[in-house]
């Protein structure tokens, strides 16, 4: 009988094959997200910033309070720009960029839990990343046809919320797919490898732009820094890129990598109901040993307090790390004047070096433990966005040059040093038998705090009036996940050296 565990060896090794093959599915939807932050951002900034009504609202909002305007022209903002004083914009951006947040909290946890219990020739999880990969993939394609082309904001919103719908159909049970084929001891060795290919995903879509600028502008016989050059003429193209590789990726997952059939289990119990009495009492006997089974599997207060705590560190993390990705461009743009391409290459050595730290984080979280691995990126992330916010701050532009690729590089390694143990430890305390559960969970912390950064960054933005209050707000947002993650307890897997302990004994 073919093991269930697709993604191990029989000598109880992790088969690094197969589980690239299982990650197929998070690179898929890594390029979508890779492409979305940085060019919706910029796409909504300019519809916005041409929009009468925003800047109308604006307008009257700083007639209503003129201190407003001066304490805007005191932090840097252009009071001289059509809305005058505080703008709403970086608000409004904030406001827009949750729509996939709010869509992933409602849905994701109840597809998590669909998911648990789907019986299909498929399997549980696949048939959720066959059908909603290319939908979600042609709708991601016509979002900036529709903006650029169309200069219509109304209608970009519109598929913009028809594709973060699609997405959190299928964004739980495509992460569950690699816990479902990978014994736990493997896990955070697995977990390594889907965020390896996570990062590959995300490297693709960040050098996206790059690409299409280059293929671009030599099909049109310009150069990049040429008048007749518009940047948002490219949008199309790199979104169009993304859609493929979305594509590849399901493909990937639809013919090489085996889900056991989910339908075996329920027809061997529907085959010992003969007829409709045996039946009725398969089904209550099934019920009843089910409703036991979960009352049996439910967290003691030690084990409830570290799933608390961590999810709220969680949330504080991503709190961080979303206000980064969604504002980057934005703020490259103001601090650091470069175009959306050039940004996405800034950020492409932050993906690049999360993929190369994919590997020893996960060894690392089995050798020295999850929880210390995780608070140990967090330090790393805090002194290195730390550094570069005081050096810019005394006006050392060639050191903070130089130190903001050395943040990018460091946080990126850092993050996976997080990303790949904070999953793990979540499932472990959640058990085996709930794995789309608590995938759900995990996933509904960090879209809460997705849906509250975008709007709460976006008001400091506005008050503050420079993007460069990004490196106050991530650093703070960082430290209140350490206090939280120094409170978990629970959550790490039996350590290797104690499993060949027991073995060795009960062999003597």
């Amino acid at each position: 009988m073919e093991s269930k565990y697709f993604c191990a060896k029989s000598n109880g090794k992790l088969n690094y094959w197969h589980t690239i093959l299982t990650g197929f599915g998070f690179m898929a939807s890594s390029i979508a997200w890779a492409i979305y932050d940085p060019y919706i951002t910029k796409i909504l900034n300019r519809l916005l910033n041409e929009s009468a009504v925003i800047t109308s609202w604006s307008a009257k909002l700083n007639e209503a309070f003129p201190a407003l305007a001066s304490f805007a022209e005191a932090n840097g903002e252009d009071v001289g720009t059509a809305a005058g004083g505080i703008t709403l914009v970086p608000l409004f951006i904030g406001i827009i960029m949750t729509f996939d947040n709010i869509f992933g909290v409602i849905f994701q946890p109840t597809f998590g839990k669909l998911s648990d219990n789907t019986h299909s020739r498929l399997g549980k999880r696949r048939p959720f990343v066959v059908y909603g990969a290319p939908i979600s993939a042609l709708l991601f394609a016509i979002i900036p046809i529709i903006a650029v082309k169309f200069n219509s904001l109304g209608f970009t919103m519109l598929f913009i919320i028809l594709f973060v719908f699609v997405m959190s159909l299928w964004r739980a049970p495509v992460v569950a797919l690699m816990p479902d084929l990978t014994p736990n001891e493997l896990r955070s060795e697995g977990n390594a490898v889907i965020n390896l290919m996570g990062g590959i995903g995300s490297a693709l879509g960040l050098f996206a732009g790059t690409i299409v600028t280059a293929i671009y502008c030599a099909a049109m016989g310009i150069s990049s820094k040429s008048p007749e050059f518009d940047e948002y003429d490219t949008f199309p193209y790199v979104f169009l890129l993304g859609a493929a590789v979305m594509i590849i990726g399901m493909l990937v997952i639809l013919f090489f990598v085996k889900e056991p059939d989910s339908r075996l289990k329920l027809k061997a119990d529907m085959a010992e109901a003969a007829d409709e009495e045996a039946k009725r009492k398969a089904e209550k006997e099934a019920k009843k040993a089910e409703k036991e089974r979960l009352k049996s599997e439910k967290l003691n207060p030690g084990e409830r307090r570290s799933l608390v705590f961590m999810l709220m560190g969680l949330f504080f993390l991503f709190c961080g790390t979303n206000a980064i990705s969604t504002f980057f461009a934005l703020f490259a743009a103001e601090i650091l004047h470069k175009t959306t391409a050039q940004a996405t290459i800034m950020t492409t050595a932050f993906a690049a070096a999360s993929a190369l730290a994919a590997l020893p984080a996960g060894w690392l979280g089995k050798k020295i433990g999850r929880k210390k691995t995780i608070l140990g990126g967090l330090f790393i992330f805090v002194l290195a966005f730390a550094a570069y916010l005081i050096t810019h701050i005394l006006g050392i532009d060639a050191l903070s040059g130089a130190l903001i690729w050395v943040a990018l590089i460091v946080g990126g390694a850092a993050n996976m040093f997080i990303t790949v143990n904070t999953l793990p430890l979540v499932l472990e305390i959640g058990g085996i038998d709930k794995v789309g559960t608590y995938t759900g969970y995990y996933y509904t912390a960090t879209f809460s705090a997705q849906i509250a950064t975008p709007i709460i960054y976006g008001i400091v933005r506005m008050f503050t009036g420079t993007y460069l209050s990004l490196f106050y707000y991530c650093p703070i947002a960082f430290i209140l996940s350490i206090l939280c993650i120094l409170v978990v307890k629970h959550g790490e897997a039996i350590p290797q050296e104690i499993i060949d302990k027991v073995k060795e004994e009960n062999e003597d």
